[in-house]
């Protein structure tokens, strides 16, 4: 499942301070509110190569290994194979056929068309071509509307390598800021040490008491279960990222830790959302797979209305055949002498019959015997033409209800659109207003951290003199830590709203 930008936006929200001052009983639940958005199934590639990953390297390995990614390219290849289909339907169809039989016992012969009770051996030839000369434009609007389908399609595969870009900046930026934690964490631990081993010295010189000693190693405790969970951020996040890539295993796995400037160093953030909204309905695939949509819908009416108007097909064929049962007559040679009537004479009282001799005509003699097979299938040759006609009158309103619910898929389609348009704009203005808002939290985070830094060392002198309990002491320290990890998070969710504005314009996610 691939993450939607708007809960992009807000998973560096969860880092920072708050994770690091979770207890280990509640790791698992953040585990799940910031599962992976594309989990490895299937078939995988082998583990991560040596060498540490850049951002843009890891987004390389990601849309290469991303199994989403290839099931939407065997879908848009499926897509294209029906389009390729919906082009050769405005060919001429061509079929050629043979067939052989054997009938036994009383049948009707197929080429005589006579009763006979004998075994007979039949063959039957045809060649036939058609070719639809009218159907309403439906061929044609078919075609466009395919060809509008294969390009939404590819936009659809863009819009998936977007989101997995997105979510690989997203965790990239995620573990960065978790590996920062841990090397602040470590230097709290630090710190808390050198401090109790100053108390310590202290305690055994009288100058505090042993309250002090306490409390010193419990904030000590404290700061080592930080690191401990910074530690186990850091693991996540890692393997949130190797997942992403599509790796076996999140071993040897690491990044190139980038060097990114201050908030602070550029002028305030301000910007025109408006302008940026203008910009991405131009680069977004995501608006441009939504109005290809829109356009094949509307082809789709096309293809429906068409079923209104007549067909017009034309036909030819090409048949011929033999039979076994099929005889013909064969000139023998010889002739025969068939009597034709009396011989007459004339006499003066008329014509008369002559005794004993009668006329006859020789006539020749024929043999019948089975017609041979190159024989019956020349002079079996039949040939055939046809044009067809077909008006729909009444079909059970078929055509009618079709068209009413292709208009319907129209308006759905149409207000898919304008909800993309709408969620463009609303993740452009959301990403100005996090990014203002992390630059002036990260500005102030920064002050309220040089002043805590001042009185963090006006109460560790104090607290060196015995001036000032552990309790005080911790509560100075803890709130200068805390305002430092303010100041952290904040940095890196400036970086990532400006890395997502810059997306939206076209810029690519570079660090």
């Amino acid at each position: 499942m691939k993450t939607p930008p708007t809960q992009i936006l807000r998973q560096l929200a969860v880092a920072g301070v708050g994770t690091l001052l979770l207890s280990a009983a509640a790791q698992p639940a953040l585990a799940q509110t910031t599962s992976p958005a594309q989990p490895p199934a299937g078939s995988v590639p082998p583990t991560a190569p040596s060498g540490p990953y850049s951002l843009q390297r890891a987004i390389d390995v990601a849309l290469q290994n991303n199994l989403t990614i290839r099931q939407q390219q065997l879908s848009v290849e499926n897509t294209n194979a029906i389009l390729r289909q919906s082009r050769a339907a405005v060919l001429p169809t061509a079929n050629a056929s043979a067939s052989q039989s054997w009938n036994y016992g009383t049948n009707v012969d197929p080429l005589t068309f006579q009763f006979q009770n004998q075994t007979t051996r039949a063959n039957n030839f045809s060649v036939s071509a058609g070719l639809n000369l009218f159907s309403g434009f439906q061929v044609r609007n078919t075609i466009k509307r395919n060809q509008l389908d294969y390009q939404a399609g590819l936009s659809d595969i863009e819009k998936s390598r977007n989101d997995i870009a997105l979510n690989v900046a997203s965790s990239f930026l995620q573990l960065v800021l978790a590996q920062e934690l841990v090397r602040t964490n470590e230097a709290r631990v630090n710190s808390s040490q050198q401090q109790v081993a100053r108390t310590q010295k202290l305690l055994k010189a009288g100058s505090v008491a042993e309250s002090n000693l306490l409390d010193s190693q419990a904030q000590l405790a404290s700061d080592e279960l930080n690191v401990i969970t910074a530690q186990n951020q850091v693991a996540f996040y890692k393997l949130q990222l190797a997942q992403l890539l599509n790796l076996t295993s999140a071993t040897g796995f690491e990044i190139e830790v980038p060097t990114l400037p201050d908030p602070d160093d550029e002028a305030s953030f301000s910007g025109n959302p408006d302008g940026t909204y203008q910009t991405a309905l131009g680069l977004m695939p995501e608006i441009k797979a939504a109005d290809l949509r829109v356009q094949s819908s509307m082809r789709t009416v096309d293809v429906a209305r068409g079923a209104y108007y007549p067909r017009f097909t034309f036909g030819a064929s090409v048949f011929s055949g033999y039979s076994s049962a099929r005889i013909g007559r064969k000139l023998s040679g010889d002739s025969t002498i068939v009597p034709s009537g009396l011989i007459y004479e004339v006499t003066p009282t008329g014509p008369k019959a002559v005794p004993g001799l009668i006329a006859g005509i020789p006539q020749p003699r024929f043999e019948t015997l089975p017609e041979g097979f190159t024989s019956q299938v020349k002079n079996n040759l039949g040939k055939q033409i046809n044009f067809n006609l077909s008006i729909p009158i009444l079909n059970g309103l078929q055509v009618r209800t079709n068209v009413q619910r292709s208009q319907i898929g129209v308006k759905q389609a149409e207000l898919q659109a304008e909800q993309s348009r709408l969620q463009l704009r609303q993740n452009i203005q959301q990403a100005y207003a996090d990014a203002v808002a992390a630059q002036r939290r990260y500005i102030s985070a920064k002050r309220q951290t040089e002043a805590l830094s001042t009185a963090y060392r006006n109460s560790e002198i104090r607290f060196n003199n015995g001036l000032l309990n552990g309790t005080d002491f911790n509560i100075a320290k803890n709130n200068l830590y805390g305002a430092e990890s303010s100041m952290i998070q904040a940095k890196y969710e400036f970086i990532f709203r400006r890395k997502v504005l810059d997306f939206y314009e076209g810029r690519g996610l570079t660090l």
